[in-house]
């Protein structure tokens, strides 16, 4: 293992680091549903998702949690393996880092409280964005970042040589 990968790896901790702080911020600050103005389109709440994006699966019995817990810590190993095939890069590691401190942060919440601690809420008069967090905010990039990628590598137009 390369400085380069552990370089990597401090990044996903620090994303890590940040996403708990935060929740431990907003936990120790607000009550279940309260809500903080801060602009007239956004606002700091607490809310819990036991649920994945947009609380799918939350309305089940609970079942749910333990699934995610299981399929983050997979795709985090998975992550983890590609992550040290392509340390040398910039792009991919960089997402691949942000994908797993973003699915590891949210494990944590799913273990410790049963469920993901969202606290940003992004609005427009009554209609709004279902409330995420930092976490959620590393997958997204991550996620843009690893598309970007892709759409950036060369491409083999000759089938007769799949290399």
């Amino acid at each position: 293992m390369t400085r380069r990968f552990f370089g990597w790896l401090e990044l996903a901790a620090l994303v890590i680091g940040l996403d708990q702080l935060t929740k431990w911020l907003v936990l120790s600050n607000l009550d279940f549903g309260e809500g903080i103005p801060v602009t007239g389109f956004f606002q700091l709440v607490l809310v819990y998702n036991p649920g994945a994006a947009f609380s799918f699966l939350a309305e089940h019995s609970g079942w749910q949690r333990w699934f995610f817990v299981v399929l983050a810590l997979g795709v985090s190993g998975w992550l983890l393996t590609l992550l040290r095939q392509h340390q040398r890069e910039t792009l991919l590691p960089l997402a691949f880092s942000l994908l797993i401190g973003g699915a590891l942060g949210n494990v944590i919440d799913r273990v410790v409280h049963g469920a993901v601690v969202d606290f940003l809420y992004f609005h427009v008069g009554r209609y709004g964005w279902p409330a995420f967090n930092l976490a959620d905010s590393a997958i997204t990039v991550g996620v843009a970042l690893m598309l970007w990628a892709q759409f950036r590598a060369p491409r083999n137009t000759n089938p007769e040589n799949p290399s």
